[in-house]
C-alpha cells in the first residue's frame, strides 16, 4: 500500500539512529560443536560467519534491554530526551512478555511518560511496518516525535538441533527517531509500500505459544514452540518479492535503481541479497550488508545496518536510501527516503 504526502499537512524524516547487541559472539565453529554443520556449509549458503546471542536469564539482556540501549543512542543523536517522545512503536516477534507490550516495558525503563506505546509484529518486516506507521501518524499531525524500534531475542525461540534454522539467526536491536518536517523538505520519507499474504503463513512460523497450542512440556519436546521455516521455498519467493517491491518504491517516485545512493535489504541470506542486486542491476558496492557479523536479526536487521552506516559515515545527509524487507506472514514492503 503506497503512501504519499500530497494531501497531508506534514512529512517525516529520520533524525537519529541507534543499535545494540549482546556481547556474546557465537561463531560457525561454535555451532559445529552442537549441531551437524560446519563453517564452510554455513558461509557458502548464507554468508553468515558469526552472530550475537543473549545470555539466558540475564535481566540486562532481555529484548527491551537492548531496545533501551538502542533508543538512548538514537535520542542522543537526534538531540532529544525521552520526554520529547509522543509515541513509541516497537517492532518485535520475540517480546519480553505477551502482556504487556514490550513497548510499555521500554517506556517505563527510559521514562518516556508522555508517549503512548505499542508493539507491531510483522516478523522480519516489523521495523519497516513500524516506521511506515510512524510516518502516517506524523503526516496527519497526530504525532511530532516518534521512537521506532526493531528488536529481537530470537535465540530463545530456536531449535538448536535444527541446522537449517539455528545457524541463521541472531539477537539485537536497532532504533530510529522520526520527526515532523515540512512536506517540501528534501530530507524526508518519500513513500512506503506494504503488503502481506497470509496464505503463505506456514513457510516461516512458530506453531505453539499462542492461543492455538499451549506450550506444555509435551509440546515443547516436539519443538512446536520453536521457529520452523521452509528454506528453499522462502528463498525462491524472497528474491522476487524484494526485487518487485524495490522497483515499486522507485517507480512511484519516478526513479530507477541508478538514482540510489544505498540499498538496505533485509539481512536474511547473502545469496538472496546478491540475487536482488543482480535483478536491480545494482553493484554490490551500493548494497549495505552486515549479515556476516550478525546473522538474521529479523526486525532489527534494517535499523542496525542503517545505524552502522550512519555512524561510520557511509550514509550521509541528503542521500537516497531504499529499504526493502520480507518476513513471516508473509509480510513484505519497501520504503524510499532521503536521509
Amino acid at each position: 500500500m503506497p503512501s504519499s504526502h500530497a494531501a497531508l499537512p506534514y512529512a517525516s524524516r529520520i533524525t537519529g539512529t541507534g543499535s545494540a547487541f549482546p556481547e556474546k559472539i557465537v561463531t560457525n565453529d561454535d555451532l559445529a560443536k552442537i549441531v551437524d554443520t560446519n563453517d564452510e556449509w554455513i558461509r557458502t549458503r548464507t554468508g553468515i560467519q558469526q552472530r550475537r546471542v543473549a545470555r539466558a536469564g540475564d535481566p540486562d539482556e532481555r529484548n527491551s534491554s537492548f531496545g533501551v540501549k538502542a533508543a538512548l543512542k538514537a535520542l542522543e543523536m537526534a538531540g532529544k530526551t525521552p520526554m520529547d517522545l509522543d509515541q513509541i512503536i516497537y517492532a518485535t516477534c520475540t517480546p519480553d512478555t505477551l502482556l504487556p507490550a514490550t513497548a510499555c516495558w521500554l517506556q517505563a525503563k527510559i521514562g518516556a511518560r508522555k508517549a503512548f506505546a505499542m508493539d507491531v509484529n510483522a516478523a522480519c518486516s516489523g521495523f519497516l511496518y513500524a516506521l511506515s506507521t510512524a510516518d502516517q501518524y506524523i503526516q496527519t499531525g497526530k504525532s511530532r516525535t516518534v521512537l521506532v524500534i526493531g528488536a529481537e531475542v530470537l535465540s530463545r525461540f530456536l531449535n538448536w538441533k535444527d541446522r537449517t534454522s539455528c545457524v541463521l539467526f541472531g539477537d539485537g536491536a536497532g532504533a530510529a527517531i522520526v520527526e515532523r518536517c515540512e512536506t517540501t523538505s528534501p530530507r524526508r520519507i518519500l513513500s512506503s509500500h506494504m503488503r502481506s499474504d497470509g496464505t503463505l503463513a506456514e513457510l516461516i512460523w512458530m506453531p505453539a505459544g499462542g492461543s492455538n497450542i499451549e506450550v506444555t512440556p509435551e509440546v515443547s519436546a516436539t519443538g512446536l514452540d520453536k521457529i520452523h521455516l521452509k528454506g528453499p521455498e522462502v528463498f525462491k519467493l524472497a528474491v522476487k518479492i524484494l526485487s518487485d517491491f524495490a522497483l515499486d518504491a522507485l517507480t512511484a517516485n519516478g526513479m530507477t535503481p541508478a538514482d540510489l545512493d544505498w540499498f538496505i535489504p533485509h539481512q536474511a541470506n547473502i545469496r538472496i541479497i546478491e540475487g536482488v542486486a543482480d535483478r536491480l542491476k545494482l553493484p554490490m558496492s551500493k548494497v549495505l550488508v552486515n549479515i556476516e557479523r550478525y546473522g538474521n536479526t529479523s526486525s532489527a536487521t534494517i535499523p542496525t545496518m542503517l545505524d552502522e552506516a550512519v555512524r561510520d559515515g557511509r550514509v550521509k545527509p541528503g542521500q537516497l536510501l531504499l529499504l526493502d524487507v520480507f518476513g513471516a506472514g508473509l509480510t513484505y514492503g519497501s520504503m524510499l527516503l532521503r536521509f
